[in-house]
């Protein structure tokens, strides 16, 4: 950071995301003020590149270390869209925020990386910006060109040092993204169309055997069938996925069922870690908050395994620990500027208090 007083107000950022109650915005910041926040993510010459760069070194460490001696692990890989929802008027970003899928928001692609009881959000090549891309609509790369941009920068690292699984639902089962996957030596099990016409003319739902080989129009190679059943407004819907790896029809479904685990993330990411919280005047305050929250995700999860929890994940535990291990000097300034503001108050009732800080 160029000046200390940047690092204190980056600092206080991470403070306030890591509260873990998923509604931080700069009004509501303890340590810093709002107008301090917005110059920090709107006008300072901070270097985002240097913390992506950062970050993505320790990523890539931590994940080599995972491999041993022997087959190579499955590195998942986990494409798809969500929106940050908005409302009201967006001038000062442009076509960003939109209108997809009867949704207005900002709508992203992210990338989602699972090895073992590592859980990481989007990883990239370059040093430039961080491994998500936003859909600006009609007219545009579709959803599945830019995932096909996601996956032509995963590090050549982990590619080389980790068989690859390429999950997704139906917006990235298309001909050139699956043929894109098979070149780059990795393996595509994702979502399609009850409706897609294999060579032979029929339709895809027309196959009743799980894990059967079929060619799909306008694919060269062969590719195994199967499908899962999912409950929506209490009825069963089936779902077909498609595998370029020949697998039985119950391990197809099975590994089909797991890219599931992204959406568990957005829900987090959101509604923890705020990040649909952005409200910045420019686009690159939205892309340093955006940076910001999955850098704050990551802390978490990384104390989380530090601190080897077996029992279930709780995400705000989580988020208070980093707090307490990382900021502890922004814990206790937000503690006590909350006390000046009810102090007056607990005068009434009765209560005194006086901090003492003794140095052994």
């Amino acid at each position: 950071m160029p000046t200390s007083y940047q690092q204190e107000t980056l600092e206080s950022i991470f403070g306030l995301i890591l509260c873990g109650q998923g509604n931080s915005v700069p009004d509501h910041c303890q340590t810093k003020s709002a107008s301090a926040i917005s110059r920090f993510l709107n006008n300072y010459q901070w270097s985002t590149r240097s913390l992506i760069r950062t970050v993505r070194s320790l990523i890539v460490k931590f994940l080599l270390d995972q491999r041993k001696r022997g087959r190579k692990p499955t590195l998942q890989v986990i494409l798809d869209l969500t929106t940050l929802e908005k409302v009201g008027k967006f001038t000062h970003l442009g076509n960003l925020v939109r209108v997809y899928n009867h949704k207005k928001g900002l709508h992203i692609i992210v990338m989602y990386l699972v090895l073992g009881n590592w859980r990481i959000p989007g990883l990239s090549a370059t040093l430039r910006e961080w491994s998500f891309r936003i859909y600006r609509g009609k007219g545009t790369p579709s959803p599945s060109q830019l995932a096909q941009k996601l996956l032509n920068n995963l590090p050549k690292k982990l590619t080389q040092n980790f068989k690859i699984y390429v999950l997704g639902d139906t917006a990235f089962g298309t001909i050139k993204l699956i043929n894109n996957i098979r070149k780059h030596s990795g393996h595509a099990i994702v979502g399609i169309s009850k409706n897609r016409t294999l060579t032979d003319g029929r339709k895809v739902s027309e196959i009743k055997n799980r894990g059967q080989q079929v060619y799909l129009k306008g694919l060269d190679f062969p590719v195994f069938l199967s499908w899962v059943w999912l409950k929506r407004d209490c009825k069963k819907i089936q779902r077909f996925v498609i595998s370029t790896k020949p697998m039985k029809g119950t391990t197809i479904a099975r590994w089909g069922k797991r890219r599931w685990q992204i959406e568990g993330f957005f829900k987090t990411a959101k509604y923890r870690f705020s990040l649909h919280r952005f409200g910045q005047k420019t686009r690159l305050g939205v892309y340093r908050w955006l940076i910001l929250s999955l850098v704050s995700y990551l802390l978490a999860y990384w104390v989380y395994l530090h601190l080897g929890k077996s029992e279930s994940l709780d995400w705000f535990y989580c988020a208070q620990q980093t707090l307490i291990l990382l900021l502890p000097h922004v814990l206790l300034l937000s503690i006590f500027n909350q006390l000046d503001t009810i102090m007056p108050w607990l005068h009434e009732l009765g209560f005194d208090f006086c901090l003492i800080r003794c140095k052994i």
